[in-house]
C-alpha cells in the first residue's frame, strides 16, 4: 500500500476547534493509503500536537503575518526533515501564503489542493454579494464600514438586530447601536478593517461541506443542521440531512465558481422554507468534517487522494442521520513535551 506524509495545520481542538484533527482522523479512516501525519502549529498548546495517536510528528511555523517568503523557508527545512507529499492548511488566514508558494511546493514534490488567488478573492466575504447577484443565490444585505463615525447611519439601512462580522473569522448578533460600537472595536482590532454589516435572517442554520475538483465538478457534499451551537456561534453538535435542493444549490455553486479544494458552505433557510440565503462561504473544510468520513464521504482522504492523482470518483450519496457531537476530554502530557515544542518548534 502506497505511504503518503501528509501535513496538516489547525490543530487547536479547543472550545472553538479548529479542523485539523477531524482532518486528520479522516485521513487515518482511509484504506486506500497509508498516512503518516505531519502536524504544523502555531501556538505551544495547541492539542493536537500532542495527540501522539493522531500526529506523528509536529513542527511548529510562522504565523500568516509572517508572509509566503518565511513560511517557504520553514517548510524547506521541514521537507528536508520528512519529504512531504501533501500539505492541507485549514485555516482561512493562512490560505494567501499557501496559494503564493503552491508552485514552489510543487517543484520540491509536495502536493497542494488549493483554489486560486483569484478564486479566493472572489468568494471572500467583501464579495460574496457581488457573487450571489451574478449568480441568482440570495445573500442578505451587507455593508463594510471601516469607521465608528459610519454606525449611526446603519439604522437608515438595517434593522436591528443585525450581524457584525470580522473580516476573517467571527460574528455577533447586535441588538443595538450601543452593541455595534462594542462588537466593531473588538473585531477592528483583532481582524482589521473592514468590519462587515450584515442583515439578520432568522430561520434555519444550514451547513453544507464539499469538494471541488476546480473544473466545475462536486466531488462529493454532505449537508447538516445544527442541534447545539455554542454561545461563540459554533456547533458543537449536528445532524446529517437528506435534502436534494440542498445538494442541487451545492452543485449550482460549484459549476458556478470552479472551486478547487474543500469548501463549507453556511445558509441560512427561511422560516417558511422557500429561501435559501447564502451567509457565507469558508474556504477550506469546516471543524465538523470528520462527519463526511463517518457518513460515507471521505471528503479529506479524497482531496489527499486529488492531490497526489490518485483516482476518485464523485460520491454517490452518504449516511443520513448521522450525529455528531463534540466534547471536552483532558489530555494529559508532560513538561518536558511542551518544553520541547517550545524551545525547538519541533515534537
Amino acid at each position: 500500500m502506497r505511504t503518503l506524509k501528509v501535513a496538516v495545520t489547525a490543530l487547536n481542538a479547543i472550545d472553538s476547534p479548529g479542523p485539523g484533527v477531524g482532518v486528520i482522523r479522516a485521513i487515518r479512516d482511509c484504506p486506500d493509503f497509508e498516512a503518516q501525519i505531519i502536524g504544523l502549529s502555531y501556538e505551544t498548546l495547541e492539542p493536537g500536537i500532542y495527540m501522539h495517536k493522531i500526529v506523528d510528528k509536529t513542527y511548529q511555523i510562522p504565523y500568516p503575518s509572517a508572509g509566503s517568503h518565511t513560511l517557504l523557508e520553514r517548510l524547506r527545512y521541514i521537507h528536508t526533515q520528512e519529504k512531504i507529499d501533501v500539505i492541507i492548511p485549514n485555516f482561512d488566514s493562512e490560505l494567501i501564503n499557501f496559494i503564493k508558494i503552491a508552485d514552489k511546493l510543487r517543484a520540491w514534490g509536495i502536493h497542494t489542493y488549493l483554489p486560486s488567488l483569484k478564486q479566493l478573492e472572489k468568494l471572500d466575504k467583501l464579495h460574496l454579494h457581488e457573487f450571489g447577484a451574478a449568480h441568482q443565490m440570495i445573500v442578505p444585505k451587507t455593508k463594510f464600514i471601516s469607521s465608528t463615525d459610519e454606525i449611526p447611519q446603519l439604522a437608515d439601512e438595517f434593522d436591528y438586530p443585525l450581524v457584525v462580522k470580522g473580516k476573517l473569522y467571527e460574528a455577533f448578533i447586535a441588538k443595538s447601536e450601543l452593541e455595534v460600537y462594542s462588537f466593531y472595536a473588538r473585531l477592528a482590532a483583532k481582524w482589521g478593517l473592514p468590519v462587515v454589516i450584515q442583515e439578520f435572517v432568522s430561520g434555519t442554520e444550514i451547513d453544507i461541506a464539499g469538494l471541488g475538483d476546480g473544473t466545475g465538478k462536486l466531488i462529493g457534499a454532505i449537508p447538516i443542521r445544527k442541534l447545539y451551537i455554542t454561545d461563540k456561534g459554533k456547533g458543537w453538535a449536528g445532524i446529517t440531512l437528506k435534502d436534494e435542493h440542498l445538494l442541487q444549490y451545492t452543485r449550482d455553486f460549484i459549476k458556478a465558481s470552479r472551486w478547487k479544494g474543500g469548501f463549507e458552505l453556511e445558509i441560512m433557510r427561511s422560516e417558511d422554507g422557500k429561501e435559501l440565503y447564502l451567509m457565507e462561504i469558508n474556504p477550506r473544510f469546516p471543524a465538523w468534517i470528520y462527519t463526511t468520513a463517518a457518513a460515507g464521504q471521505n471528503l479529506p482522504a479524497a482531496l489527499v487522494k486529488l492531490a497526489v492523482g490518485m483516482k476518485q470518483l464523485p460520491f454517490r450519496g452518504y449516511e443520513v442521520g448521522k450525529i455528531f457531537i463534540r466534547y471536552s476530554w483532558d489530555l494529559i502530557t508532560d513538561i518536558n513535551e511542551f518544553q520541547q515544542i517550545a524551545t525547538t518548534g519541533e515534537l
